[in-house]
C-alpha cells in the first residue's frame, strides 16, 4: 500500500469521524418515535421515513408550540444584518488603515490596527454585564437591532484583519492610475478595489454569518422573548430528540446554501495573502 492511498484512507477516515453526527442527526429527525426510542436496538436504517418531526417544528402558524420557524426568522435577520454591517464598516476602515493612514500616520497604522485586533481576543462573557445595562438603557435589550449590533462588535476587529490583508495585496499603482483619471478615494474604493476584493470579501462574510448564525452567549442575555436557533434548540429536552434533530438539521441548511453561493470566491478568499512575492 503506498503513501498516497495511505493518506487518502486516513483523510476518509477523518471526514467520516466529523460528518457522522451531522449524519445521524439528520437520520434521527426523519425517524418515528419508535425508532428513536427503541430500547433493544439502535436502528439505524430499518424505519420508515417520516416528516411528522420537521412538521412539527416548522409547521404552519405562529402560534405553534414549538416555534421553530420564528427561531429561524430570527436568526436569518441577526445573521444577515450583522454581516452586512459589519462588512459594511470593516470596508471603510479597511480602505483607511491600508491606504490612508500609512501616509497619514505611518508609525501609528501598525499600533492602531494591534488595538482593533486586541478586542477580538476579550470573551463575549467579560463584558456581558455593562453591555446588558448599556443596551438596556438605549432601549436595546430584547432586539433584533440589538444583537445585529452587538454581533457586528464582534465580528468586525476579524473581518478588519482579513479585509485589510487582502487590499494590501493590491498594489497601490492601481490607486494612482484610478486618481490621475480624476477618481475620488470613495470611488477608487468602490469601483476598483471592491470588484478586485470579491474573494476576501466572501470568505469576511461567510466566517461572519457563520459566527452569527451559531452565537449563544451574546444571545441569551440580550434578549428574552425573541430566540435564536441556538437558544431555542437548548430549551428541548430529551423525549424531544426528534424535534431538535429536526430543527438542528434545519439550521443547517442556511450556512451551507450561503456557503454554496461563495464557494467560487471563498477559497481565493481565505488564501489571499497567504503567500507573499
Amino acid at each position: 500500500m503506498t503513501i498516497s492511498t495511505l493518506r487518502h484512507c486516513f483523510a476518509i477516515i477523518v471526514v467520516g469521524v466529523f460528518m457522522f453526527p451531522i449524519a445521524w442527526w439528520g437520520l434521527t429527525s426523519i425517524k418515528p418515535v419508535s425508532a428513536i426510542f427503541d430500547r433493544d436496538r439502535v436502528i439505524f436504517f430499518d424505519f420508515e421515513p417520516t416528516l411528522a418531526s420537521y412538521h412539527v417544528i416548522l409547521g404552519s402558524g405562529w402560534d405553534n408550540l414549538f416555534q421553530g420557524r420564528t427561531a429561524l426568522i430570527s436568526s436569518m435577520i441577526v445573521a444577515t444584518g450583522s454581516t452586512i454591517l459589519t462588512i459594511s464598516i470593516a470596508l471603510g476602515a479597511a480602505f483607511c488603515l491600508s491606504r490612508l493612514m500609512p501616509r497619514l500616520m505611518p508609525h501609528r497604522a501598525r499600533n492602531y490596527l494591534n488595538f482593533i485586533l486586541l478586542q477580538r481576543i476579550i470573551p463575549p462573557i467579560a463584558i456581558i454585564i455593562p453591555l446588558v445595562f448599556m443596551f438596556r438603557d438605549m432601549g436595546l435589550h430584547d432586539t433584533h437591532l440589538g444583537l445585529i449590533i452587538a454581533h457586528s462588535m464582534i465580528n468586525l476587529p476579524l473581518a478588519l484583519f482579513l479585509l485589510k490583508s487582502f487590499m494590501d495585496d493590491i498594489p497601490i499603482d492601481v490607486d494612482h492610475a484610478a486618481m490621475i483619471d480624476g477618481a475620488s478615494p470613495f470611488q477608487c474604493c468602490w469601483k476598483i478595489l471592491m470588484p478586485m476584493m470579491r474573494g476576501g470579501i466572501a470568505g469576511a462574510a461567510v466566517l461572519c454569518f457563520v459566527f452569527s448564525w451559531t452565537e449563544f452567549t451574546l444571545a441569551v442575555f440580550l434578549t428574552n422573548t425573541i430566540q435564536t436557533l441556538p437558544i431555542k434548540i437548548s430549551t428541548f429536552s430529551s423525549w424531544t430528540y426528534g424535534y431538535s434533530s429536526a430543527l438542528g438539521s434545519a439550521a443547517i441548511l442556511p450556512s451551507f446554501i450561503f456557503i454554496l453561493i461563495f464557494q467560487t470566491h471563498l477559497v481565493r478568499g481565505l488564501t489571499l495573502g497567504a503567500i507573499k512575492d
